[in-house]
């Protein structure tokens, strides 16, 4: 029998095909499946047109087969089978695709798209198997052909026997060898979870003989024994294609825990089915807690992507944006645009206008969330505020409308966490400003001094707790014509009472004061002044430019931070008695005025949280002023 060679450019088109176009051998079977599915679609189209042809769906299905002791890996189709010329044509020319001819030929049938479009699935098959054997009897026919080839050199067709009408193809497995286990696809077990990872919603019945274990007859001593038995391996139906009005909670619930999209309960989820300048459908989970490697760089986003069922990756990363990367679940569209292997996407206008409509139905539920649940959306913000925030600091405040809603910050007066808006809705009319303090807790916020003269005002004051915060608050710059204000900034925008008229004064008539203490702190503090926003406490720090001392220490905190530091501001309250201790230093004892600088500006920092350059110098200044 005379060897064909491939009709193809050179064999090293072949060669290539096998070895360069899938990055994962296991994708070989999900080709195959998809073929033979493929197939049994066809006879679907002719009955559509061909009276004299009925198509029941139960006596359609695929079969796989494996034989360790031959090394064989068999797959049978009930489809419509090739005849010679089909053998010669499909699998004797390379990249040349009978389905995409067909589905040329039967445009908008039914929506049963066919999945191979490229005519190179097929010879995936090379990548695990040293010989393929296809024999094939068509539709209509009395005869049936083999095809075998063992790659790049060549095929051979001759005439055969089968009885039934269909496809069958004999894969022999290559030997194992120092890089490859090829043994694992001779594995129950393996078959099975890859058909289950890729082929999962194939609409015809995938059949297995699966082994199990069950209670051997007549035996007292609870024996058991193996048998053997045809069972259907994938589910057929997926959840998106079914009627959303018969699906409960529970089930979306189960297909969450089945995909593995996470060990928690997903606290809502998001079933789409869009007919419109894109068709496709879409299960999005909103889950309950954050994965242990959520804020790692090992953290993939991306919702698994199908193309009419057929699993074409485990991430596609494109569907979502970063700020919602928390979202799992899928999505399955025959409009996309796929390269040769199926296996990545090209940058099309269908899979940005899923995108788009996936960000906006995100968006829609956190918000239904955030309105309708409140305590479900607090459980979800303490697990995924911060990407939120991420999400307005980052790409230059580009997303910030989409998000500044969703935003949550623990507020003074409500003891718990509250929208801008709700903020904003309760502001006195002669509050100017949104205020806010940075701080490493609430706790330690409270007893922050520089919160008192807000406090004082009756103003809610917001708490940023997250290094985040107030990064992503510069980006907001304002809520509603409402622009952000520390409480540690220069200017409060609060008028002027008679503490702050007393402050100017002291100021202005002890003005050598400051400046001497200024003197003292030279490349430590911009400036010494007295402050306008201390009651009670004798000391802080403020800050001056857009550079606060909380964004300082996060900045220093990293690892490229440099020696990025806030122009830093001391204020003494002059209604305090260490300010008076301090004129009564200045004119008499000049020595003491510089321990009293030193340790004011020592506390200044230590409630700031921020370090103290030489405590050792620092408890010995204490001592100091003991004895």
């Amino acid at each position: 029998m005379a060897m064909k060679q491939f009709k193809a450019e050179s064999k090293r088109l072949l060669e290539m095909m096998i070895n360069s176009i899938y990055t994962q051998k296991e994708i070989f079977l999900r080709e195959l499946i998809s073929n033979a599915s493929d197939a049994i679609d066809k006879i679907y189209y002719k009955a559509l047109t061909d009276d004299a042809l009925v198509f029941n769906k139960e006596d359609y299905y695929i079969k796989v087969t494996a034989d360790k002791a031959s090394r064989t890996l068999t797959l049978v189709d009930t489809g419509i089978g090739m005849s010679q010329e089909d053998l010669e044509n499909n699998l004797g020319i390379i990249a040349k695709s009978g389905s995409l001819a067909f589905k040329k030929e039967n445009e908008a049938k039914d929506g049963h798209n066919i999945i191979g479009q490229f005519g190179v699935g097929f010879y995936s098959a090379f990548m695990v198997a040293d010989e393929v054997t296809v024999i094939s009897k068509a539709l209509g026919s009395d005869e049936a052909f083999k095809w075998t080839s063992s790659g790049a050199d060549g095929y051979t067709i001759e005439p055969c026997e089968k009885e039934s009408v269909g496809t069958e193809i004999t894969l022999k497995i290559k030997e194992n060898n120092e890089d490859e286990q090829y043994d694992e696809y001779l594995e129950e077990y393996r078959l099975r979870s890859i058909i289950k990872k890729y082929s999962d919603f194939i609409r015809y019945p995938i059949k297995m003989d699966v082994t199990g274990s069950r209670p051997k007859e007549g035996s007292e001593s609870n024996e058991f024994e193996e048998y053997r038995e045809e069972q259907t391996v994938n589910s057929m139906v997926p959840i998106w294609r079914r009627n959303k009005n018969e699906l409960k909670d529970e089930d979306y619930e189960n297909f969450y825990f089945e995909k593995r999209y996470g060990f928690d309960k997903p606290l809502k989820h998001v079933h789409i089915s869009a007919d419109g300048a894109v068709v496709y459908n879409a299960i999005l989970f909103i889950p309950e807690n954050t994965p242990f490697d959520y804020y790692t760089k090992e953290y993939e986003k991306g919702l698994e992507l199908y193309s009419n069922g057929v699993l074409i990756m485990d991430k596609c990363a494109d569907l979502l944006p970063d700020y919602f990367s928390f979202v799992k679940g899928m999505v399955d569209s025959e409009d996309l645009s796929l390269n040769i292997s199926r296996e990545l996407l090209q940058h099309d206008r269908q899979l940005k206008l899923i995108a788009k409509n996936i960000k906006n139905k995100i968006k829609g539920q956190l918000q239904s969330l955030l309105k309708e649940e409140r305590e479900k959306y607090e459980k979800f913000y303490k697990s995924f505020g911060r990407q939120l925030k991420f999400g307005v600091y980052n790409d230059y405040g580009m997303h910030k409308d989409d998000l500044q809603d969703l935003l949550l910050f623990y507020s003074s007066k409500e003891k718990k966490p509250v929208t801008l808006d709700e903020y904003v809705s309760r502001m006195p009319e002669d509050q100017k400003y949104i205020y806010y303090a940075s701080g490493e807790s609430v706790e330690r916020i409270e007893k922050l001094p520089q919160t008192e003269l807000v406090a004082d005002k009756g103003y809610e004051i917001l708490y940023l707790t997250d290094d985040i915060d107030e990064f992503a608050i510069k980006i907001v710059a304002k809520y509603k014509d409402k622009e952000f204000k520390s409480v540690s900034s220069g200017d409060l925008g609060i008028e002027a009472d008679e503490a702050d008229k007393q402050a100017d004064a002291e100021a202005s008539e002890n003005k050598d004061l400051f400046e001497h203490m200024a003197g003292l702190l030279s490349g430590k503090v911009k400036s010494v002044k007295a402050s306008k926003r201390l009651k009670s406490h004798p000391v802080c720090l403020s800050a001056e430019g857009e550079l606060s001392i909380e964004m300082e220490k996060v900045l220093q905190a990293m690892p490229n931070g440099g020696d990025v530091k806030a122009d830093k501001v001391l204020e003494i309250n002059v209604n305090h008695e260490v300010y008076r201790s301090l004129k009564s230093a200045f004119e008499t004892d000049k020595e003491k005025l510089n321990l009293y600088t030193q340790l004011l500006y020592n506390q200044a920092l230590l409630i700031e949280g921020l370090p103290i350059q030489d405590p050792v110098e620092f408890t010995n200044d204490i001592c100091k002023i003991m004895v």
